[in-house]
Parts: structure tokens; C-alpha cells; sequence
């Protein structure tokens, strides 16, 4: 088993840092400016990834705009980065949960507490993509700071078997046995602050990335007006608030007619705007939304 095992002695995020070498006897504040430089390398890292970023966002709003899903797979942090994002899509942008998906090695336990050995096997990556019935309307992306987990390579191999459109990020030079996939996101920050720790770097790294990612193929697909979150239904008092604050902006409302126009619309944004814009009832509004997919902008009138 040991004889087998890969080296990964000179992976970008196993190497020591030079800097961090007196991590243990280095004063707080030292220690706290160390870190912060640092993360600033991860954004920097991510700027010289920006058309390999601006194509994901390409082939993920047009997945998601005929139907299909995004899917991430990962283990550990990467794992639970990309649960998380998928998590927050639907508070943010109303999408159906179903859109945007996490998958983590060893299942939904390992969101909480680290499931060892769950990453080894490539097995359990292809069993994950098999479970979620991915196909070729889908974008599946494997996360992968260090590269070479197993669970994530099994997973990658099989959506790409399936017919799925693969993306593959890492925070580390390219290595032999990196699967086959349509495109590759490489941001390289670097030695860790803690050697071999990607929740740092690149853990900071992948969640810019992945933020980027679904924001802007939200943005895409129509959920957001100039840079309000106007796809907003309310169903809790933030969120009345917003929503309410945001008809305000876009109408010239005051916060009180703006808010009984919002409860007239039952809670969505996006109708509400068009009701008082286009002087039409909520079901009419509904349907110049939905004749022009959604878009804000031109079910208004503006155009492109």
C-alpha cells in the first residue's frame, strides 16, 4: 500500500512557505500581517485565471438556461466549498435547489466532521456522479486544491463518460493522472502559511472562484438588474426589507408604497417592478416576464 502511494512532495500546496518558517514563535500581530499578505496572493493567483473563469461562467449559464445543472464534487474543504455555494444560490437568485448541487466525499456527514478515507477511493466519485443521474445537459466541477484526490478524478472521468460538460479546479501545477476534462481553472497560490493546509489560500481561492462562478451565470440568466438581486421572493422580515428597498430604488417609491406594491405581487421583486413600470397587475406582469425569459430589463421596455 505504502509503495503505492503517490508522492505529492512537490506539489505547489505541500511546500513550505519561507515566510511562515518561524510560524510558532513569531508574534501575533507578525503572525496576523503574515496571513494577510498571503490571502492577497490568492487574488492575486485568481487574476491571471480570469479568461480560464469568464468560460466557466460561459458553459454554466448556458447549462443552466436549457435546463441542466451544475454539480460540484469535492472532499474536505473543497467538498464543502462547493456545498456551500450550492446552498446559498437559491436564497440569493430564487433558482430551485436542484440548479446548483454539492456532492462531498463520504456524504453529507463530512460536512461536519472530516470522514477519513472517503476521499482515497475514485469509486465513491463515480457512484456520487452515477447517484445524481448526471447527463450531457449538465456542468460537472471537480474541486481539487491539491490536485490529486481520488474522489474527485473518479467523479470527473465518469460525468465526462456520461456526456456531462467536466471542469476541473486546482490550486497546483499540472500532474500525470489530472483526468481529461473541457476546461481547467488553475489558480496557483502558492505554499500555504501551514504547509500542506489548503483551507487557507486556496480554500480562499476556490470560494472567490466559485462566487464568481454562479454570480455571474445568474447574472446571465437574468436574476440580477444592474446589481440588485431583483429575482428576490420575501419570505422573511430581511428580506420584506430588501425587497421592498429595492422596488424603492427602481420605482422612485417610498418605502410604504413600495411595500404594499411588494405584498400585492406575493413577495416577488421582479413582478412588482414590472407591475408599477408597465402599469399592469401582477399576472401580467408575470406574463411579459416570462415572455422575455425572465429578464427584468426587457419586460420593462428597456431593451438591451
Amino acid at each position: 500500500m505504502i509503495a503505492q502511494m503517490q508522492d505529492r512532495s512537490q506539489l505547489l500546496t505541500e511546500l513550505r512557505l519561507a515566510e511562515s518558517m518561524r510560524l510558532d514563535d513569531m508574534p501575533i500581530e507578525e503572525a496576523v500581517s503574515l496571513m494577510n499578505d498571503q490571502d492577497a496572493r490568492a487574488v492575486q493567483a485568481i487574476a491571471a485565471e480570469q479568461p480560464n473563469i469568464a468560460r466557466a461562467v460561459e458553459l454554466v449559464a448556458r447549462a443552466l438556461g436549457q435546463g441542466g445543472r451544475l454539480i460540484y464534487f469535492g472532499a474536505g474543504t473543497s467538498g464543502r466549498l462547493g456545498v456551500l455555494d450550492a446552498a446559498e444560490c437559491p436564497p440569493t437568485f430564487r433558482t430551485d435547489p436542484e440548479m446548483v448541487q454539492g456532492a462531498i466525499a463520504g456524504g453529507e456527514a463530512a460536512m461536519f466532521r472530516a470522514q477519513e478515507g472517503a476521499e482515497d477511493r475514485p469509486e465513491g466519485g463515480a457512484a456520487a456522479v452515477d447517484q445524481k443521474n448526471v447527463g450531457p445537459d449538465d456542468v460537472v466541477m471537480g474541486i481539487a486544491a491539491g490536485g490529486t484526490t481520488p474522489f474527485v478524478h473518479g467523479a470527473l472521468r465518469r460525468a465526462r463518460e456520461r456526456g456531462a460538460m467536466t471542469i476541473f479546479f486546482t490550486c497546483v501545477q499540472a500532474t500525470a493522472g489530472e483526468p481529461a476534462v473541457d476546461l481547467v481553472i488553475r489558480p496557483l497560490v502558492g505554499p500555504e502559511v501551514l504547509t500542506g493546509s489548503t483551507r487557507l489560500k486556496a480554500g480562499t481561492a476556490t470560494k472567490l472562484v466559485l462566487n464568481t462562478i454562479t454570480t455571474l451565470a445568474m447574472v446571465r440568466l437574468g436574476k440580477v438588474y444592474e446589481n440588485l438581486m431583483v429575482d428576490l421572493r420575501a419570505t422573511n422580515q430581511k428580506l420584506w426589507d430588501r425587497g421592498a428597498r429595492i422596488i424603492a430604488t427602481l420605482t422612485g417609491l417610498d418605502r410604504e408604497p413600495a411595500m404594499d406594491l411588494l405584498r400585492r405581487a406575493d413577495g416577488h421583486v421582479k413582478v412588482a417592478v414590472v407591475m408599477h413600470r408597465r402599469s399592469v397587475d401582477a399576472v401580467q406582469a408575470r406574463k411579459l416576464l416570462e415572455d422575455h425569459g425572465g429578464r427584468l430589463r426587457e419586460s420593462v421596455g428597456e431593451g438591451k
